[in-house]
């Protein structure tokens, strides 16, 4: 209940301290989990800090030192445990803490579950799709390196990368790969890599281990993180059966710090044998092209037309006077034909002509008019007549016909 005061009335501290602990009295006893840090004992007691491993909570905690050393295996830094606390609060020095009931660690199978409700929590969210990985740059400029404190895993990607290809350029972040400040030190050297324009390519390292030692690996904030990169991020965790988180939202997972050299990194041997062999086949394609083409050349310079020039001009010549001679024999004979056929056709004329009738004796009598007289019946007497012989005409009046005619 809240208790109404003012400047006037104000409560004394003493008060409010015993309401504040009434209010957390009432929250009862409550099974939480978390990870352990900051451990230490003094006398009876001994004293944590129980870490939320997903956010940056952590509570203060006490617990008697008999309710610690029945939990079996008995927790260390860095252990994941399940506690039966209650809330204390001290009201003569206003500090909050939880007091340890019971204590259980975490087990591997439990651990296990754990991992997969979270893996499938983030594969729902699509965080592993393969639509979302980035392809490795060829030859990267400057490789990102996130691994522990002159670990093996860090030598064996140096030495291997530079082996294979000697000019290659490393910015290495050295951070804890295990136990409760793992998490945040690899999350923040991941961050700092990525806001890096120089580094092309980021990768994780770490040697093989327990499944709590790599549970870092597996923890939501640092798989939230890698899957925010902008740079391409590559997996080199524990050894090819181990398979932390990180793995399947990498872009890139390589089986050991080795193999993730090898990815990272081309071979200068193998470029340069590839480089020979693409110029090998590069000059054999041109000299097969420039084959076909002096082959094809060569049979078009030994065509007729092209061997002798002035043969194909003469050819053609002698073919363009062939046709013209063709030509005017045809036209002659043409003309001869039409010649014959008019001569046939004059003497028809001539035969048929009434003047050709007239040249053999015979004379026309025709009227004034130019009607041609056909009967003697026709004529009156004394009527003016025409005769046509073939050379002139002659003008005559008839007279009475003749009776013995």
């Amino acid at each position: 209940m809240t208790s109404k005061t003012s400047p006037e009335s104000p409560l004394p501290i003493r008060t409010v301290l015993q309401m504040v602990g009434g209010w957390i009295g009432r929250l009862g006893t409550v099974w939480v989990e978390g990870e352990i840090t900051e451990l230490s004992a003094r006398g009876g007691t001994v004293f944590l800090t129980l870490r939320d491993p997903v956010a940056n909570v952590s509570a203060r905690v006490t617990a008697p030192r008999g309710v610690y050393e029945a939990t079996v295996p008995r927790p260390s830094n860095g252990s994941r445990v399940v506690m039966h606390v209650k809330p204390d609060f001290w009201v003569n020095r206003g500090s909050f803490a939880f007091t340890a009931l019971e204590m259980r660690p975490v087990g591997v199978g439990e651990m296990l579950v754990r991992l997969e409700r979270l893996r499938q929590l983030l594969a729902a969210e699509g965080l592993f799709n393969a639509d979302r990985k980035r392809r490795l740059p060829f030859l990267p400029g400057t490789i990102g390196l996130i691994c522990g404190r002159e670990s093996a895993a860090e030598r064996d990607v140096l030495e291997n990368s530079r082996r294979r290809w000697p000019a290659v350029k490393f910015k290495v972040e050295e951070v804890a790969v295990q136990g409760p400040y793992a998490v945040g030190e690899v999350t923040e050297a991941l961050r700092k890599l990525d806001a890096d324009p120089a580094v092309e390519v980021i990768v994780i390292a770490r040697g093989g281990g327990s499944l709590e030692d790599l549970l870092p690996f597996s923890d939501e904030t640092l798989v939230r993180a890698v899957a925010a990169c902008r740079t391409p991020v590559v997996s080199a965790i524990g050894h090819e059966q181990d398979s932390p988180l990180l793995d399947l939202v990498a872009d890139v997972r390589a089986s050991t710090p080795t193999d993730a050299a090898k990815k990272v990194v081309p071979d200068v041997g193998e470029q340069l044998t590839l480089i020979r062999q693409l110029r090998d086949r590069g000059r054999r394609v041109l000299s097969g092209w420039l084959d076909r083409e002096m082959s094809w050349l060569t049979s078009v310079r030994s065509r007729p037309s092209l061997a002798d020039p002035v043969r194909e001009l003469e050819r053609r010549a002698e073919q363009a006077e062939a046709l013209r001679d063709r030509a005017r024999r045809a036209l002659s004979g043409s003309l001869d034909r039409a010649e014959d056929d008019l001569a046939h056709l004059r003497a028809r004329l001539v035969a048929l002509s009434p003047a050709a009738t007239l040249e053999r004796g015979y004379a026309i009598v025709q009227h004034p008019s130019g009607e041609v007289v056909r009967l003697a019946r026709d004529v009156k007497p004394g009527s003016r007549l025409t005769i046509r012989l073939s050379d002139d005409r002659l003008h005559v009046r008839t007279e009475e016909p003749d009776a013995t005619d």
